[in-house]
């Protein structure tokens, strides 16, 4: 139980990365920044700095806008999803870090995360605007928001605490 509960958080973080690929760092830094994550001294302490917050930030923000434009590739064409996948490897890295040396299956985990979320928002953003005919800015702003909160809930610790209280259930 332990394990699935260890490798869900970089899965999911990965699945920020892939609905939207900067969204995932920005996250990360900003959760060092405020205290969530403790990245000094490791691999990804370059996150803690604050030109790395502006930068990850500006980028998240420029994805969020570019996303609207109809002449930006898919998400699921090689280089974006090769991006998304290393992204989600480096922010599942990063929220499993005070977990212990075992970097590998987490960023495993974060990169599958970006495989999986990359492909099934594409598909379901598909299925909801092509298939059912709803408009796509609205499901792309709802796709925004997931991404953004489920990356800030993950990287808070949020999930992590709820799933600690749901497990005292069973």
């Amino acid at each position: 139980m332990l394990l699935i509960l260890l490798l869900s958080l970089p899965f999911l973080m990965g699945c920020v990365c892939g609905l939207r690929s900067m969204t995932g760092p920005a996250i990360i830094c900003w959760a060092v920044h405020l205290g969530w994550l403790q990245l000094d001294g490791s691999p990804l302490a370059f996150l803690h700095n604050p030109v790395s917050l502006v930068v990850f930030t500006l980028l998240a923000l420029g994805e969020l806008i570019a996303d609207k434009l109809p002449f930006i590739p898919r998400r699921t064409m090689m280089g974006s999803l090769a991006v998304r996948v290393v992204f989600g490897a480096m922010c599942g890295f990063a929220v499993t870090l005070s977990v212990g040396s075992a970097w590998f299956p987490f960023c495993l985990a974060g990169g599958l995360g970006g495989l999986a979320g990359a492909f099934a928002g594409y598909h379901l953003r598909r299925w909801l605007t092509v298939g059912r005919g709803l408009p796509d800015l609205p499901i792309a702003l709802l796709e925004d928001a997931i991404a953004i909160g489920l990356g800030f809930f993950v990287a808070s610790g949020g999930f992590l605490r709820g799933m600690v209280i749901f497990s005292e259930f069973l």
